[in-house]
């Protein structure tokens, strides 16, 4: 079996655009389902890989060059010839969609939601509204077109993010007395403060599967030219907290999954919450649902017994997943720290 991965930074995504915020996050995810997928015994593996954007690969998996400019062939017809391929990209302005479409015009299989799951979920005020009609808790917000004003009378503290943002990417506080924000190039989502525990749950999903993974509290730095950037993460201490993260985060693909008239996605999915004080969780609030692999893996893939890249072709297989869902123990990570913990218990001998 084949398995073929591309990550949007580190194929040639990049090119004549020079380095990105998401380039240490790709990095690390790239690499991340690399050093995992050598665990499952008979799986031959390769990697994009553009010659700008050299990446520390494991002995064993093969790195498939990208010539400049060929970035969009070069994946069309690696995926072709891949039983399965993981396509790791950001869904701003479509960037997500359009590289798993074209995997799968070509031929291929896509560990991935449908077209219409991943282009639901890429719009955070659609999901909002998808999770708002399915009964989830989400905060109050609306839509600041490109260009728009401030609305006048929206509470403070909000948080005003792109509407296909990811990563915490141009996501800003704006607190009571705070200058009325300048205006923005992109629609943006507008949403009142949740106070509470920033939480991303992974979910595994496949057939009619969806399992949740241990959750992770979400870690955030300040970054120099205003907003903050996803920094890393750690444990959920609290099992009940985590408990009902969980919970929430299976809702909510459902919730996503039938407001996109399809069935549920198969991989990886990611969903972002505040988790409030209060233990019968009334104060929680769902966020957004990320249809693709998070930097989540890294944590979750160092703290694995089994291949968490198994466990998702596993699902997309139709194969059940019992066990799937205390199979890691997660390990806190920095995106911007060397991917040393991928050490821990990755990269283990196949078999």
């Amino acid at each position: 079996m084949k398995l073929l991965v591309y990550e949007w930074c580190t194929s040639g995504g990049l090119e004549g655009s020079g380095d990105s915020a998401l380039s240490p996050e790709g990095r690390l995810m790239a690499r991340a389902v690399a050093v995992d997928a050598t665990r499952v015994a008979g799986l031959e593996i390769e990697v994009l890989v553009a010659a700008d954007q050299p990446l520390d690969l494991p002995a064993g998996v093969t790195a498939r060059p990208v010539p400049p400019g060929s970035e969009l062939k070069c994946l069309s017809a690696a995926s072709s010839g891949a039983d399965w391929t993981i396509v790791i990209a950001p869904e701003t302005d479509g960037i997500l969609a359009d590289r798993v479409a074209r995997c799968r015009a070509a031929g291929g299989r896509v560990l991935a939601g449908s077209g219409s799951f991943i282009d639901l979920a890429g719009d955070k005020q659609a999901t909002v509204n998808a999770l708002a009609a399915a009964g989830l808790p989400v905060p109050a917000g609306t839509v600041r077109p490109a260009h728009a004003a401030w609305p006048a009378g929206f509470r403070r503290p909000a948080i005003r993010k792109p509407r296909d943002g990811v990563g915490g990417e141009d996501c800003f506080i704006v607190r009571p007395g705070d200058s009325c924000p300048l205006t923005a190039a992109h629609d943006e989502r507008i949403e009142a403060f949740s106070a509470g525990l920033s939480v991303g749950v992974a979910c595994i999903c496949g057939g009619r599967t969806v399992v949740p993974l241990p959750p992770l509290e979400q870690l955030f730095a300040d970054l120099p030219g205003g907003g903050s950037g996803y920094a890393g993460g750690r444990p959920v201490s609290d099992a009940s907290a985590g408990a009902r993260a969980r919970a929430l985060a299976a809702r909510a693909v459902h919730a996503v999954a039938t407001a996109a008239g399809a069935g549920l996605p198969t991989g990886w999915v990611g969903v972002d919450m505040i988790l409030g004080e209060r233990a019968d969780g009334r104060d929680d609030r769902v966020l957004e649902v990320n249809p693709r692999l998070t930097t989540s893996f890294v944590s979750l893939a160092a703290g694995a017994t089994v291949s968490l890249v198994q466990l998702m072709i596993a699902a997309a297989s139709g194969q059940p997943l019992a066990a799937a869902a205390d199979c890691c123990t997660p390990r806190s990570f920095r995106v911007a720290s060397d991917d040393a913990i991928l050490s821990a218990n990755v990269g283990s001998p196949r078999g």
